[in-house]
């Protein structure tokens, strides 16, 4: 992003009362946002923060990917804060709580926004002269760690919990797209106007309020709309060594795939990389 295209301080007074104490800052440059926000835990230092890059060079996604991110191209940011959620409320549900969070802000129709098990935004196919097919718009990389002193042990503690996003505003360079098998989608396909700065106001307030929420009730309340949003229902797919149909979700966030055997497995995130076949 460019420090022109968005206001801090509008920002933080967006943020703060949501969650006092919260920091809003940016570096001109950065390995990866999630990177320095750990590196930030294990020094002590667990102050809620959301960190921005204008660019990242060592951007990482899920399963070790790299993420690009070039000044004003794509909006790469980390949320950091200790979270502790409520009995009975699974940490694996969270990655789907935020890309709901993400597709809802920027696309409240539900046409264009589309979510892909376990952690990518994808676009789906828009009026004549868009191009055809479900791409790659963003992904969500979220990691924890116990913060320094805390005891592990103690299921109710908190955690720090870095939730890293990254979203395409505008068109990939031809080089860029040439890496990827289908070429990226970005927030300008929909919104012409978008720019890095406009898109983090968009979305920092919804994210905020759904990890929140997410800590105090977990997936259930959020079941029917991320059903209403999931690309892969009723797809065939593979993963893994395993084919099938994809049949939605599991209580747990877990997607379900149904093999030609009629068996249903539950595929939990980490465990596979699934794609459309």
């Amino acid at each position: 992003m460019v420090l022109s295209d968005w206001d801090p301080e509008g920002l933080w007074l967006a943020l703060e009362p949501l969650q006092p104490g919260l920091s809003v800052e940016v570096l001109p440059q950065v390995d990866s946002t999630n990177t320095a926000l750990l590196a930030r835990a294990r020094a002590g230092d667990t102050q809620a923060c959301l960190l921005v890059a204008q660019r990242q060079t060592a951007g990482r996604g899920r399963l070790g990917r790299q993420w690009w991110a070039e000044p004003g191209q794509a909006l790469t940011f980390s949320l950091g804060l200790l979270l502790a959620p409520a009995p009975g409320v699974d940490w694996g549900g969270l990655s789907l709580a935020v890309g709901l969070a993400l597709a809802e802000a920027l696309d409240p129709a539900g046409d264009r926004v589309g979510l892909k098990w376990p952690n990518d935004l994808w676009l789906r196919p828009g009026p004549a002269g868009v191009p055809a097919g479900d791409r790659k718009l963003g992904g969500i990389l979220i990691e924890t760690q116990w913060p320094t002193g805390a005891d592990a042990a103690v299921a109710t503690a908190p955690r720090w919990v870095v939730i890293g996003v990254g979203l395409n505003i505008r068109p990939a360079p031809d080089a860029a797209a040439a890496d990827f098998r289908t070429p990226p989608a970005c927030v300008q396909e929909w919104q012409p106007q978008a720019n890095a700065g406009t898109v983090l106001h968009q979305v920092a307030p919804a994210l905020l309020r759904a990890v929140q929420a997410y800590a105090q009730h977990g997936l259930a309340p959020l079941q029917a709309r991320y059903a209403a949003r999931d690309v892969l229902a009723g797809r065939p797919l593979q993963a893994g060594a395993l084919q099938g149909t994809a049949e939605g979700l599991d209580a747990d966030g877990a997607l379900r795939l149904r093999d030609a055997a009629g068996r249903v497995h539950a595929l939990h995130s980490g465990e596979v990389s699934v794609r459309p076949c």
